[in-house]
């Protein structure tokens, strides 16, 4: 029996909207004014920080705490040099992949609005074969259409300009969600769901629930280390996005062996709780929702390092979104995993109980 869908028409249209906006690291506040205005008929309260984060807050005044936590932000680029000739060279601001820049469009943010400019590359005609030089941070530029440096600057374009790529959400063959920072909007858009779900059931959680929404996660998962001070959580569950393997020039040996379309993924590591996750698959079993699974060595690479280390030790634990084409502008993951993380989160939550203690032993 087909599953029930539990994403609706005005659901996707607010992640269309919020996969829209741009939110680069460090300049995430308009995502998350989108983010906070769609949750805020689920919770009870909400707290947003010093640099962004954004925490809804249900059933606030429950001694123990158990946060859902995505990131909100997405990698860009920063204006760092501009010729003479107007043309514009720049750095990264979190992992941005030079190899993908060339020919692309882009969003460049200054006081003024938004400027349109382009990736230039020179044309295969100009170039030798064989010895073609490949895309480094030395060689890709943008054009802006200036004919000097003081035209861009009249454009009110300065060095720390953030700059985003254009490229907005669409769906592919009616099963894929395809745009440029599903990781880790995607996410955001997950736990919102949760919180949606929650209320229209009316469940009741017999804990604080903090649906966390944390910035900076790109440059060293910094957002959720502040938050996580904050709110000073009993657990906390963190959903971010996986390399799907199923695709060319993937090595399973290296990378594991994950496929979009098969269901959560769940991590081992060290950071992460092994009672929590135990009760992850348990639910997961329990409710028929397919699990895949990945090993970490040393650090999962997300928010969940940040909350398992913080505040003495947080039972944390990691369900990750099967995504293809990670760090490119078009980004695509299953919408049968989106809607099976989701049911997968809601049901754990269900399954924890008020002043549970997950240490291994006593």
């Amino acid at each position: 029996m087909a599953k029930k869908k539990i994403i609706n028409r005005a659901s996707e249209k607010f992640l269309e909207a919020y996969l829209n906006n741009a939110s680069p690291t460090g300049f995430e506040s308009e995502g998350q004014k989108l983010w906070l205005d769609y949750i805020k008929p689920y919770i009870d309260d909400y707290i947003v920080d010093s640099y962004g984060s954004v925490v809804g807050v249900v059933n606030p005044d429950a001694p123990y705490k158990v946060v859902i936590e995505a990131h909100a932000d997405e990698i860009s680029w920063f204006v760092h040099y501009i010729t003479n000739d107007g043309f514009i060279y720049l750095r990264r601001n979190g992992g941005s992949d030079h190899q993908i820049a060339p020919s692309k469009r882009v969003d460049i943010h200054t006081a003024n609005g938004t400027v349109k400019a382009v990736f230039g590359w020179p044309a295969i005609h100009t170039r030798t074969p064989g010895k073609e030089a490949a895309p480094t941070m030395k060689n890709i530029f943008l054009d802006v259409g200036a004919k000097d440096k003081a035209e861009v600057e009249k454009m009110g374009i300065h060095v720390g300009c953030v700059v985003t790529y254009e490229d907005t959400f669409t769906v592919l063959n009616k099963q894929w969600y395809v745009a440029r920072a599903l990781d880790n909007r995607a996410g955001g858009f997950m736990i919102a769901e949760v919180a949606r779900l929650l209320k229209e059931e009316g469940t009741k959680l017999p804990f604080g629930l903090y649906i966390t929404n944390s910035v900076q996660e790109e440059i060293g998962l910094r957002g959720a280390q502040m938050i996580a001070e904050r709110i000073q959580p009993d657990v906390a569950i963190v959903t971010d996005v996986t390399h799907c393997t199923h695709t060319p020039m993937m090595d399973k040996i290296d990378q594991g062996d994950v496929a979009a379309g098969k269901g959560p993924g769940v991590t081992y590591g060290p950071a992460v709780q092994n009672n929590l996750l135990g009760r992850i698959i348990e639910t997961a079993e329990a409710e028929k929702i397919p699990l895949q699974r990945m090993a970490a060595s040393r650090f999962t690479g997300t928010d969940t390092d940040a909350f398992a280390y913080s505040n003495m030790g947080v039972p944390s634990a990691l369900i990750s979104l099967p995504l293809r084409y990670m760090h490119t502008t078009v980004e695509m993951v299953h919408k049968q995993d989106v809607e099976d993380c989701i049911r997968l989160i809601l049901a754990t939550l269900k399954n924890i109980q008020p002043g549970e203690d997950f240490r291994y032993f006593t």
